[in-house]
């Protein structure tokens, strides 16, 4: 397989590899570094990469797994040939590059089966009219006078003051 190249600005994007090689091999993908050995880069954030056999995945399926799980749109996925997968799976996100470009040179044991782009969310919005969405929409309150508060202070520490007095001419 020739190298696959990851750009430094890339975001959302999925590599599904089929893994030929035995269970035991595969589960030791999951070790700290051993995806970065057979993809031939150094440096990938494990929590962005995962080893799973299909089985694991249940009636879900890869299909299932990809539109349910990662958010890729249906219409790039082929669900005849995701359902004829089996085995062992490696799924590296664009996250585990850490925004960084890298040449991947993957095992000969891995086959791609695809890239895939996960559905951006659109934070464009249309104009919202409500009345209440209006600049300076909001009920204005009365005026807040400051007088009654500091009344209340000032007869407290008078309060105050003649407790502790009273309390002085007691002792003395």
């Amino acid at each position: 397989m020739s190298d696959l190249v990851v750009a430094s600005h890339e975001h959302g994007v999925i590599r599904l590899f089929a893994l030929d090689m035995r269970p035991e091999e595969a589960k030791f993908l999951r070790e700290p570094g051993a995806a970065d050995q057979i993809l031939g880069v150094a440096g990938l954030d494990p929590e962005q990469v995962d080893v799973f056999p299909v089985s694991d995945l249940e009636d879900l399926g890869l299909y299932g797994y990809l539109t349910e799980g990662c958010d890729v749109s249906a219409d790039q996925l082929d669900h005849t040939a995701l359902d004829a997968i089996d085995g062992w799976v490696l799924v590296v996100h664009s996250a585990a590059f850490r925004g960084r470009a890298a040449a991947l040179r993957p095992d000969r044991r891995l086959r791609l089966i695809g890239l895939y782009t996960e559905e951006a969310t659109s934070w464009a919005g249309g104009r919202i009219e409500t009345e209440s969405a209006k600049p300076y929409s909001a009920p204005q309150s009365a005026p807040q006078n400051d007088r009654p508060r500091r009344m209340g202070s000032a007869v407290l520490v008078l309060l105050i003051l003649l407790v502790i007095g009273g309390a002085l001419w007691l002792i003395l």
